[in-house]
């Protein structure tokens, strides 16, 4: 099959020769034709050699590399690519697990499937585009679930809505393709959550988090827990099969602070243990001198582009201060980044000028980072995007 071609200018090849899997619109010289968005387009360079297929955009980044190999974009190719997805999970001890069936299926180029995320909340797939490429073989996407699920999926929910660039000629709606789910109740390491993957954030649930949930749980015997922006309150019912001596939950939106009481009723109920305030968080952190001995700091992204870089970085520089100044001593404090555009080295950097500040004497525990099901391709290091450490404060 014949694609329209996008001849690179001389010099800018080399991001690709390396398999990185973004086109940016500055490296075109020339399209031979008028590709839609979402179209498959051939990339080469300036001397017409060819270097990958993906889809086209309009936007910063021109084309998504779907592969580095010359082949047709059909049907059976995208099969293939989610297949490798589900066979990698499957190996990874995900599929048919009968303590943890959330998990991510298809995590975009770190599944060389750029724009696509697929998450399962036990017999249930939540979908979302990130490419109107993606966006444009939804119903192909659809029926490949369907045949490697077989009867063990009942529901497929895409979520793009709010995912695909604006510029697209489409208007995408929230709503489920196949089937629907009643229960809403997912497992994650034996624990049970409900799941709002309609009015929640992302796909519904960060189950990214699972692994340093995971570890938080053994630090928390015994401990004083605050969890600040609890979102769904995973930390917090982690932290109290723990054996937690008292865990709050704090976030801004009243809706998260409903959805972590009724995570926590379903694990621990009637539980004196808990309790969570609808509050802003930076105006909680001033004034619990001591209060606490495991302060959890997991914030939404404060950069999604580099033109913002620099205030996020002051952002966790001023969250991860206030922390430091008030929890008690001999405290631990778990404190995140999930910016793709913060690299490891910056967030360290911020939390390092947090800690001098306040004069405290702070060792590294632990440094986290994204669980098996999110894998990072190796030419995108964009894709490892979050971040974590567990630091003592003397």
């Amino acid at each position: 099959m014949s694609y329209i071609k996008v001849v690179l200018k001389s010099g800018k090849d080399q991001s690709m020769r390396r398999y990185h899997p973004w086109v940016f619109s500055g490296a075109i010289k020339k399209i031979y034709g008028q590709p839609a968005e979402g179209d498959i387009v051939e990339v080469f360079d300036n001397k017409d050699e060819y270097l990958g297929t993906g889809h086209y955009q309009i936007g910063s980044i021109a084309v998504r590399i779907v592969s580095f190999q010359q082949v047709e974009i059909n049907e059976a190719f995208w099969k293939s690519q989610i297949k490798k997805a589900y066979d990698l999970r499957n190996v990874q001890g995900f599929i048919d697990n009968p303590e943890t069936n959330a998990y991510r299926l298809v995590g975009a180029e770190g599944d060389n499937l750029p724009g696509l995320i697929i998450d399962m909340y036990d017999d249930t797939a939540v979908v979302q585009m990130h490419s109107i490429g993606m966006y444009l073989i939804k119903d192909t996407v659809d029926a490949i679930l369907k045949e490697l699920f077989g009867d063990a999926l009942k529901a497929i929910y895409n979520k793009s809505e709010g995912t695909i660039p604006f510029k697209a000629d489409v208007t995408p709606e929230n709503g489920y393709t196949f089937g629907q789910s009643e229960a809403r109740i997912a497992l994650e390491n034996g624990l049970k959550f409900r799941v709002d993957w309609e009015k929640g954030q992302k796909t519904g649930f960060f189950v990214d988090q699972r692994d340093n949930r995971a570890l938080l749980e053994h630090y928390s015997k015994g401990r004083k827990v605050l969890n600040m922006f609890c979102y769904t309150g995973g930390f917090s019912f982690y932290a109290m099969r723990g054996g937690a001596e008292l865990v709050h939950s704090v976030d801004s939106s009243a809706r998260a602070i409903d959805l972590t009481n009724e995570n926590v009723e379903l694990n621990f109920p009637e539980d004196p243990r808990h309790d969570a305030f609808a509050v802003d968080a930076f105006k909680y952190l001033d004034d619990i001198k001591g209060k606490y001995d495991l302060i959890i700091l997991d914030p939404p992204a404060f950069a999604k582009h580099n033109n913002v870089l620099n205030n996020a970085l002051q952002g966790y520089k001023k969250l991860n201060a206030k922390a430091f100044e008030q929890i008690a001593p001999g405290g631990i404090i778990f404190t995140f980044s999930c910016s793709g555009v913060v690299t490891k080295e910056n967030f360290r950097k911020s939390v390092f000028a947090a800690a001098a500040r306040s004069g405290r004497t702070v060792r590294i525990l632990n440094q986290l980072t994204q669980p098996a099901d999110h894998p990072v391709n190796i030419y995108h290091p964009e894709g490892e995007y979050l971040k974590g450490l567990v630091l003592q404060v003397e």
